[in-house]
């Protein structure tokens, strides 16, 4: 028709600027593009479940992971009151790796939750240092909390004391530096350890010379300047005073540290009573005297 106006081409396509012109009335003001009415755009498939949906571990408080999807678990390498230690080869990489694997359902009460997680807490506050076993991960799972922690092949130091004997002055001085670097290190970081003994100091290597490696923080703590601890934690012959008065501080843990210094000069511990319980009972009738 002669009034209208055309925006088709002579071979009937549409031209650019009728084109343009559709494109600008369906833009609104702010640039976004809007769709046509008519048009049949994709349907938009739904997001992935996030990690958010995942079960929470009551323990660790994040998502459940099986920590077999990524390791595979060899021979026992030591078991203690809440877990047992495995040896564990990571699938792609093949590196190994010491697994202290924990049953919930030895973890009866709120306590012994809050037990885990401060020691899974620790253990990442004192990550880099040169005498402490690293925690590599840790894993929760329907049945256990799981922790990756570097493999110290050496064994513990409590085994080379047996099968020396006892070291020479100068052997001696070099593992009680490495020791008292350690003790140094948990209280410049605000950490007591309150459980030092030669069983829970690892060797890297077998290598006599290897690096001596403080293991086990299920007993330690954070603390601040000044405060004061009542819990009768520790071992036995290790143990210091304060600690069986129910009044101590980081303070104990040189005392612990004296005591592992001594066995490593003697071979025995300067206190003796038979069995620990005869020991305790010892210090409490002195005590009464």
């Amino acid at each position: 028709m002669g009034g209208s106006c055309s925006s088709t081409a002579a071979n009937g396509a549409p031209s650019s600027q009728a084109h343009n012109n559709t494109a600008e009335a369906n833009r609104p003001s702010n640039g976004i593009n809007v769709l046509h009415p008519h048009s049949n755009p994709t349907p938009h498939k739904p997001p992935p479940p996030s990690s958010s949906s995942a079960t929470i571990g009551r323990v660790l408080g994040r998502p459940m992971e099986d920590v077999r999807s990524s390791y595979v678990f060899g021979r026992e390498l030591g078991r203690g009151q809440f877990g047992v230690t495995y040896l564990v080869t990571h699938k792609t990489t093949r590196e190994q790796f010491a697994c202290k694997s924990i049953a919930t359902r030895k973890l009866v009460n709120r306590d012994d939750i809050e037990d885990i997680r401060r020691e899974v807490q620790i253990m990442h506050h004192l990550t880099g240092h040169r005498n402490i076993v690293e925690l590599k991960a840790a894993y929760e799972d329907r049945h256990s909390v799981n922790l990756i922690m570097e493999l110290c092949a050496g064994g513990e130091l409590f085994d080379r004391i047996i099968a020396k004997g006892h070291y020479s002055e100068r052997a001696a001085a070099n593992l009680c530096r490495q020791i008292v670097t350690v003790v140094h290190n948990c209280h410049s970081m605000g950490v007591m350890h309150r459980d030092l003994k030669p069983e829970n100091f690892l060797f890297l290597s077998k290598d006599e010379n290897s690096p001596l490696k403080a293991t086990d923080f299920g007993l330690s703590v954070f603390f601040k300047p000044g405060d004061v601890f009542k819990d009768l934690v520790g071992s036995a012959y290790y143990v210091a005073p304060e600690v069986l008065r129910r009044s101590y501080g980081p303070e104990a843990d040189i005392w612990s540290a004296g005591i592992i210094l001594y066995i490593l000069l003697s071979g025995v511990p300067p206190f003796w009573a038979g069995k620990p319980p005869s020991l305790l009972c010892l210090y409490f009738s002195f005590r009464h005297l």
